[in-house]
């Protein structure tokens, strides 16, 4: 969207002066806005808890329980942070048949949402510069189905006398298959519809609303997404050096191109330690050996020891491992990185990379602009890989997006979206949805001649 910097940040202050002026007049009128009213603690822990199993180390208000119908549970904390927004704390994950909780995360969040625009005219970090917290929206019923909409207060809100948004909404969620295998026999069929526990919350900046969510999947598997909508600027506006794209009647109006560098900071506490391995695998394809059949794929394994900054290649992965549990097949468990599509942007250093490992520093919380605890030192992601030893590792990924304008941008935006994953490696001794009559075959289950 092309506004500068003073007036986007009227522009994202006026919404929300409008906002209040609305929900004001509503309550004069003695008609509330139409969003779910707010859980009291002792409701939200009765209507969420669904075992005796340990709770997350938070109060009630800020627990997230969920059972799945697949027999999974996420357990997890939520905190509302004056720039990252909401932070996600103590995750842990419980599929049937696991005795205990095993955690994944220690914390869980944004760390930055860069904008550069291609003419070069204006750059936005809208995190830790514009506000993004503040820009918390109410959501509507309707956007949260069969869910619960919680209330959030906002710290160093728009408008102190009401700091308090409801904002955040946890449901569950269909996502179609989660597996299906016909027997030999062909006389049955097991499948499974898989189960999503869904957070998310919805944060305006400047004609720009970003839907920033986490999708909890019954297979141990967290997807991260961010999505943006809302508009594009309603003036016109011409780049006036190719870069922007027409829209509307002829070649009057003009929307300039731009990008999102959506970056995420994740600390892994799998099996309650921080202390955790990075190991990296590369495969290499060679042609076939004389009298083969195929290629000859060999994959290697290298222990990631010092702060790394590394990008997605085909054949190429990373994966965090416990060093504290394991298994019931006593493999150790990990959590596989899964890139998402990305277009990566070559404009900044801290933009060049797809991942980084860092070590843990509690004042490295943002991937640019990051505000630090002390004068001068280093505020991007890209200055914090100085060859540390990793101990505690933490990993910050980068995913982007070009936007090119087009006239299905108007009006309203359709929602773009850009994340990654991380997927469950060992973690279970089996599938965690693994049908009961499919219970032992585990390993090689078809006895080899």
């Amino acid at each position: 969207m092309p506004v500068n910097r003073i007036t986007r940040a009227r522009v994202r202050a006026a919404s929300v002066g409008l906002t209040l002026a609305v929900l004001a007049a509503g309550a004069a009128a003695g008609a509330g806005p139409a969003t779910a009213r707010p859980v009291a603690a002792h409701q939200a822990a009765a209507g969420t808890r669904q075992s005796a199993a340990p709770a997350a180390d938070c109060g009630a208000a800020y627990r997230i329980e969920q059972k799945l119908t697949g027999g999974t549970t996420w357990r997890m904390c939520w905190r509302y942070d004056s720039k990252a927004g909401l932070v996600l704390e103590h995750v842990s994950y419980q599929p049937k048949g696991e005795p205990k909780p095993v955690k994944v995360l220690n914390s869980a969040r944004l760390a930055q949402i860069d904008v550069p625009y291609d003419d070069g005219s204006v750059e936005y970090d809208d995190l830790t510069g514009f506000g993004f917290a503040q820009g918390l929206v109410n959501l509507a019923p309707g956007e949260c189905p069969g869910g619960t909409i919680r209330t959030v207060r906002v710290p160093d809100a728009v408008d102190p006398a009401h700091p308090d948004v409801k904002g955040l909404c946890t449901t569950t969620r269909s996502r179609g298959h989660a597996y299906r295998m016909q027997g030999d026999s062909a006389n049955k069929v097991f499948q499974t519809q898989g189960k999503d526990l869904l957070v998310y919350t919805v944060n305006q900046v400047g004609w720009y609303e970003y839907l920033t969510e986490w999708r909890f999947q019954d297979d141990g598997t967290v997807q991260m997404n961010v999505g943006a909508t809302g508009s594009l600027s309603y003036d016109d506006y011409d780049a006036g050096d190719g870069r922007g794209w027409p829209i509307g009647k002829g070649a009057r109006a003009y929307a300039t191109s731009h990008s999102h560098n959506v970056f995420w900071r994740l600390d892994f506490g799998l099996d309650g330690s921080s202390k955790a391995k990075v190991e990296q695998y590369d495969s290499a394809v060679t042609a076939p050996a004389p009298g083969g059949q195929a290629p000859t794929n060999r994959t290697t394994r290298t222990a990631v020891t010092k702060e790394l900054a590394g990008d997605s290649k085909t054949y190429g992965w990373w994966r965090i491992v416990s060093t504290a549990g394991k298994n019931a097949d006593g493999h150790a468990r990990s959590y596989e990185i899964v890139p998402g599509p990305s277009t990566r942007y070559p404009g900044r250093p801290f933009t060049r990379h797809d991942v980084y490992f860092t070590e843990y520093d509690k004042c490295q919380l943002f991937a640019s602009n990051n505000p630090g605890c002390a004068a001068g030192a280093p505020r991007s992601v890209d200055r914090w890989v100085n060859g540390q030893t990793l101990t505690h590792p933490v990993v910050w990924m980068n995913v982007g997006f070009h936007h090119i304008a087009r006239d299905e941008d108007q009006q309203p935006m359709p929602v773009h979206w850009q994340g990654f994953s991380i997927a469950p490696r060992d973690v279970t001794a089996m599938n965690p949805l693994t049908p009961a009559e499919l219970a032992g075959q585990n390993g090689h289950w078809r006895p080899r001649s």
